[in-house]
């Protein structure tokens, strides 16, 4: 009935009347948050209110016809990209509701920005920057409302649904894009260029007393000055959050062993599939903010609140500065670079250990489960002391190509429209005579056993090597040197964690089509016997050496198959190629 009331209230008052600025979560002492109309009604109340500093309008339509909102505010007058960049101004992109249950993000960002506007937090910050201000990414999620989708979360009482109407998880769909949604933020983004991103979060997980986290990449990944830069941003919102009263975290309390405590944490860079692992291939600045599930929605929107508003504030000090330094950074990476590139990372054994404000917790089998479980005191705090391996390093190098990467005209509609939506510079080819390339052929490869948001997953090793092809018209070349050079590898490299052949785009090159009948291959294989003695000799080594060899039937005759020249020689190869020098 509140939610009604509130939204009839900023819908019919007249236009002289100024319609109040405030949440449902607000006037409810955030133990409540309101549906989306609210979204809608407040957007435009802002631009009603502050003209020249707000703007509301729709970037996207989602699946269920939901309009996707934004606003943009800035005290400069700039509310327009063109404009932003005219007046050379950092763009902050603060989204919530990503996960539509986690909610804290679109009420502390309303809360955040009534704020500014009236000079009671950071005052003259927007006169130095353009907020754009997502208040629900996720919009037909957050109206699949209801008191128990977030099941281990203190508050709302009710709130959205974690995926799409579709069922996607948005925050998995960064870099491969399938989601209507997805598309149409790439589109904001791609407009707006924001200098730094910020993703708001509730985490799942343990009972402890730290109450937000926050972590930023570039930070072990990326540009060196834009390396540097992030860890300054962090620590700064992590000191001011700190002053505030909050315990921040530098990592995402997530055990290395689900549900024990003693096995402490883990740090490192995240795929391009989640926000802060795609931002940083941009040469942009990515934060993610998890605040704890476990803490009441009062305490979580106002940590949240209180980091926006660190965040516009240290863009108001330093934003001219990181956006020359993204700005060379676009610049380097547009250079060649001899050294490998890295796909992915990891900590490293090496660990330390910290101190972490937990509770006195006890492990016993579950009468229920049968599992070892993981019972907490929340009325005795205590420090544990465990392990934090933060130690990052590559997991997975490659070469750079020297030139870049050419895509078959059979697959070049379905690429460059992925290019498109990630705003990647490519060229289409008239032809291309026989010439030297690089290919792949996977050593291996291991398909997903259960489907990852749809798709079956393909991963493989293996190793680029010199061919020569020809291509017919209609062949992508996708240049290396070029600002988001990060992101051409992280498409189009075979090994990378989330490139379109991880996704299974390319999955029906892995499958073979043609096959010798174990009748016929009985006979081939007598006749290579026969008259090879090498190949002879191999398969008795490799019938004393390898006992499941020995024992497969199958097994034995695909060691001639793959020897004869019947036997598939395109089977396994990854169609997307690479070039030493430019094809044009």
């Amino acid at each position: 009935m509140r939610l009604f009331a509130t939204v009839l209230l900023l819908t019919t008052l007249p236009a002289l009347a100024a319609p109040p600025l405030t949440t449902v979560a607000e006037e409810s002492g955030f133990t409540r948050t309101g549906r989306y109309a609210e979204v809608q009604a407040l957007c435009e109340a802002f631009a009603a209110r502050y003209p020249t500093a707000v703007r509301c309008f729709d970037f996207g339509t989602t699946p269920q016809g939901r309009p996707m909102k934004a606003l943009v505010a800035s005290t400069s007058g700039a509310l327009d990209p063109l404009a932003a960049r005219r007046e050379g101004l950092p763009v902050v992109l603060v989204q919530g509701g990503i996960h539509a249950g986690e909610i804290d993000g679109k009420d502390a960002g309303f809360l955040a920005l009534r704020e500014l506007l009236e000079g009671e937090a950071a005052p003259g910050a927007l006169d130095k920057q353009v907020l754009l201000f997502v208040p629900v990414f996720n919009v037909d999620g957050h109206e699949r409302f209801s008191a128990w989708n977030r099941p281990n979360q203190r508050g709302p009482v009710e709130m959205g649904w974690r995926t799409t109407a579709q069922n996607l998880n948005l925050n998995r769909d960064y870099l491969k894009a399938e989601a209507p949604e997805m598309q149409a933020m790439l589109a904001l983004v791609n407009a707006w260029d924001p200098l730094a991103v910020v993703d708001l979060h509730a985490t799942n997980g343990a009972q402890f007393e730290h109450d937000i986290a926050i972590m930023v990449e570039p930070l072990y990944a990326g540009d060196p000055a834009l390396q540097a830069i992030g860890r300054q941003w962090r620590d700064a919102v992590i000191a001011d959050l700190a002053g505030q009263g909050s315990l921040p975290l530098p990592f995402y309390p997530s055990f290395v062993v689900y549900d024990d405590p003693a096995s402490g944490f883990t740090d490192s860079v995240a795929p391009p599939r989640f926000s802060t692992g795609y931002f940083w291939m941009r040469n942009r600045l990515g934060m993610l903010v998890e605040t704890h599930s476990w803490r009441t929605y009062p305490e979580r929107v106002r940590s949240t609140r209180n980091t926006v508003v660190s965040v516009i504030e240290q863009i108001a000090e330093h934003g001219q500065d990181w956006l020359r330094a993204a700005r060379d950074a676009d610049v380097a990476a547009s250079q060649p670079d001899p050294t490998p590139a890295p796909l992915s990372f990891a900590a490293s054994d090496k660990l330390r250990t910290i101190d972490f404000r937990g509770y006195a917790y006890t492990r016993e089998p579950s009468d229920v489960s049968g599992a070892l479980m993981t019972r907490y005191d929340e009325s005795t705090p205590q420090v544990w002391q465990v392990p934090l391996r933060d130690d990052v390093q590559p997991a997975i190098t490659v070469p750079r190509p020297g030139a870049g990467y050419l895509v078959p005209a059979e697959h070049a509609a379905r690429v460059a429209a992925k290019l498109r939506l990630h705003d990647l510079v490519f060229h289409e080819l008239p032809g291309l005579a026989e010439t030297q390339v690089q290919s792949f052929r996977a050593a291996s490869k291991t398909f997903g056993a259960t489907p990852l948001e749809g798709r079956q997953t393909l991963a493989v090793t293996g190793e680029w090597a010199g061919e020569r092809v020809a291509l017919g018209k209609g062949a992508l070349y996708v240049p290396i040197r070029q600002p988001r050079s990060r992101l051409v590898m992280a498409l189009l490299e075979p090994r990378a964690p989330d490139s379109l052949l991880a996704w299974g785009w390319f999955n029906n090159h892995f499958e073979a089509k043609e096959y010798m009948e174990a009748y016929v291959a009985e006979d081939v294989a007598r006749e290579m016997l026969a008259k090879d003695p090498a190949l002879r000799e191999a398969f008795r080594k490799r019938l004393a050496e390898d006992a499941a060899f020995a024992a497969s039937p199958a097994a034995r005759l695909d060691f001639f198959y793959r020897r004869h020249p019947s036997y598939d020689q395109a089977l396994d190869r990854y169609p997307v190629l690479r070039v030493d020098s430019d094809p044009r």
